[in-house]
């Protein structure tokens, strides 16, 4: 075990967290309290179109063979399931995260969806490989969904096995936690084991499939619920479980107390404004979800569903980061869009159970989600400069930085990082910029100059002091973010069971704002290696 491992342990934390999984126990479940519609049908397992029910009863498929803790989340577990880091030290944890401890107060269920994926409906998915162990309440008074991934067939498995491999449960797990470190709602993930259970894939659907090891990843939320839990309802003329569905969302959802007869309404245009929200912060750090189906957009505003996703490198607004997307449908400039399609999507939906005013609301707000998204963007790269009021001054400034990096390629991440490391003196100083890598690219462009004087110029114009700029600055431009080739290369050490890159992965991007003087030797904040040009990444997990 690591250094940073065994200080997680052994470090003075609160009595009260458990220390064994006998100790600890699930919440009742709030599907059964609430009545939700539950498929018990175990005899016909997988059926293709399960209708009347929202859920299903399922038991998982444990992962058995040399079953290995490759990481947990310290932050999960201590301050959400309120457990000690030593109790993943117990074989009973271990086995509880590979579904071989089913613990007598869980209610494992799988839930039924559908989905628009790639712009066509895919009718009936469902949750194919994933289940929900049950529910927890924190401390804090706030309800998680404990789901494992990768736990084995369920209702809704379709054509899979019900299994996820290694290489993406360690993107899955690094991802959600990255991501919230970065204040980017989302998903987390509490922990995740591997083992030599063998599943076969053709990661990119060339006809060259392989053996690769299976994995599970505990993940937590609110709720893993999504548009296309209501898209199934809808378009199985089930309205009666749509009804008892919205209201379930609108009891989980404790943020929203309008009254009766708008319920529906206001849910709407608070999961719209929260959508719009959460892919202006993915553009804010150059994120890129690569699968912005309808069944993976969450009813709740989070990031869910990690798949092939990726984060700017070279600047490049037409980015696609999977391999899967011939087409660029999910391309990085094209997410706004996409997201209001989705949004769409889901409203017509629900769109049945809305009045005529009520519907006239909710396409006005939609007509206007792109403008609404656009104008956050000029607030968001604001900030990213280092201002904090007049996003109408600085919008030139920001599109002119953002043309050139795009024409010189220079880094997204580290560009707007070391913008910030400088003063604004020295960043019209060639010498100065020496050992800024990707100012440096930058600063070839043949209007750079023109984009400094034109910094000078709004920072005058709002007052800031050039020292409050790089302070603003350095809490909105992170050092570190996952980088496709940093996964990789943790991924292909955890192949082979050294999981030591996973863990200082975790370290780093836990504190991604803070300089870490071995993440610099490894060159996690510098150019990207050129082998990194070849990794693909794909729907295959």
């Amino acid at each position: 075990m690591g250094e940073s491992r065994r200080s997680q342990l052994k470090e003075n934390l609160p009595e009260e967290l458990k220390k064994s999984m006998s100790e600890w126990q699930f919440a009742p479940s709030s599907v059964l309290e609430n009545n939700l519609p539950i498929d018990s049908d175990t005899e016909t397992y997988i059926c293709p179109n399960i209708k009347g029910v929202i859920y299903s009863r399922v038991q998982p498929s444990p992962l058995v063979k040399n079953v290995k803790l490759v990481a947990f989340s310290k932050d999960v577990l201590v301050n959400i399931l309120n457990m000690h880091p030593s109790i993943t030290e117990t074989d009973e944890f271990v086995k509880w995260v590979a579904g071989s401890n089913l613990l007598s107060s869980s209610t494992p269920l799988a839930h039924r969806y559908g989905g628009h994926q790639f712009g066509t409906w895919a009718g009936q998915l469902g949750d194919g490989r994933a289940m929900s162990l049950g529910e927890y309440v924190s401390h804090d008074g706030k309800r998680w969904d404990i789901q494992l991934k990768g736990s084995g067939l369920t209702p809704y498995s379709r054509g899979g096995d019900g299994r996820a491999v290694l290489r993406s449960s360690i993107r899955e797990f690094l991802c959600s936690e990255a991501m919230y470190a970065l204040g980017i709602p989302t998903t987390r993930a509490a922990a995740i084991v591997v083992s030599d259970d063998a599943v076969i894939r053709d990661q990119f659907y060339d006809g060259r499939p392989e053996v690769e090891k299976a994995s599970i990843v505990m993940r937590i939320a609110p709720s893993f619920l999504r548009f296309g839990s209501l898209e199934i309802l809808s378009k199985n003329i089930e309205l009666s479980e749509m009804r008892r569905l919205l209201d379930y969302i609108l009891k989980l959802r404790t943020d929203i107390t309008e009254c009766e007869e708008q319920k529906y309404c206001v849910l709407l245009e608070q999961v719209i404004q929260e959508s719009i929200n959460l892919v202006v912060a993915w553009a804010s750090i150059g994120f890129t979800h690569g699968v912005l189906n309808t069944d993976n957009m969450s009813m709740f505003g989070l990031t869910i569903d990690y798949g092939p996703f990726g984060f700017l490198e070279k600047f490049d607004r037409n980015f696609i980061c999977n391999a899967s997307d011939s087409t660029g449908r999910y391309a990085f400039c094209d997410q706004l869009l996409v997201v209001q399609w989705n949004l769409t999507k889901l409203y017509q939906a629900v769109k049945v159970l809305l009045s005529e005013p009520e519907q006239k609301r909710i396409e006005m707000l939609l007509r206007n989600a792109v403008a609404a998204g656009e104008a956050q963007y000029v607030m968001a790269f604001n900030e990213k400069l280092g201002f904090i009021t007049n996003p109408n001054i600085t919008q030139q400034l920001s599109r002119f930085l953002i043309e050139m990096m795009e024409e010189t390629g220079s880094d997204f991440t580290m560009t707007f990082r070391q913008l910030g490391f400088v003063t604004i003196d020295e960043m019209g100083n060639a010498k100065a910029l020496e050992k800024h890598w990707s100012l440096k690219i930058l600063s070839k462009h043949s209007k750079y100059n023109e984009f400094v004087s034109l910094y000078k110029q709004c920072m005058a114009v709002e007052g800031l002091s050039d020292e409050q700029r790089r302070s603003n600055m350095m809490t909105k431009n992170p050092q570190y973010v996952l980088r496709n080739w940093m996964a990789q290369q943790a991924i292909q050490l955890a192949d082979q069971n050294d999981f030591s890159a996973v863990h200082f992965l975790q370290e780093i991007l836990s504190k991604p704002f803070s300089i870490n003087e071995e993440a610099e030797k490894r060159g996690f904040s510098g150019p990207s290696p050129a082998w990194a040009e070849c990794i693909q990444v794909s729907c295959s997990s």
